[in-house]
């Protein structure tokens, strides 16, 4: 009897674990994978606020959800600085997939968050809900990573944040699908 693979993802956020979930239905090597969603809690502090940060998060949380699976995800978003933006920042999503031995990273698309969410994560120590509570950006959710997120908000539902995770899956599992170029 062939034994079912088991994937890890290093979050129990919805958002996170049907992108993963959606994404690995189009995947051959992934047919009839179990999805389980793990804590996964990172030393990151309130919100990445560098792209190093946010790889250590990614990687950091795919390397825990490995443990007692075949592979591990891990979606840490953040910020990284990027010049000649309105305020010097943009949001990406990273996916780190570990498969026991190496990490295979994929970066999601980008975009600037609002000023004042900005400063609130930069100078004060919020994570992204609170900083967009603050802002009043949250539509009343306590946690708004947990549904549409921003992206959802700002592209009018265009893309969701299952969607924008969904992307940095994709990069990431360019290299288990094409090893011979990596």
């Amino acid at each position: 009897m062939m034994t079912r693979m088991k994937v890890g993802m290093g979050s129990k956020n919805k958002t996170k674990v049907q992108a993963l979930i959606e994404v690995l239905a189009d995947y051959p090597m992934f047919t009839g994978a179990e999805v389980v969603g793990v804590d996964a809690v990172t030393d990151v502090f309130g919100h990445p606020k560098s792209i190093e940060e946010t790889i250590e998060g990614a990687i950091t949380r795919a390397k825990k959800a490995q443990e007692g699976y075949d592979y591990g995800f891990g979606i840490e978003g953040g910020l990284m600085k990027v010049p000649h933006t309105k305020t010097g920042y943009m949001e990406i999503g990273a996916c780190a997939i570990y498969d026991g031995e190496k990490v295979h990273l994929g970066i999601s698309p980008a975009l600037e968050w609002p000023r004042e969410a900005l400063d609130g994560i930069l100078h004060q120590g919020l994570d992204g809900s609170q900083a967009m509570k603050a802002v009043g950006i949250d539509k009343g959710e306590e946690k708004l990573g947990e549904r549409e997120g921003f992206i959802g908000i700002i592209t009018k539902g265009r893309m969701t944040r299952t969607d924008y995770n969904k992307a940095a899956i994709m990069m990431a599992l360019t290299h288990l699908e094409f090893p011979e170029y990596f």
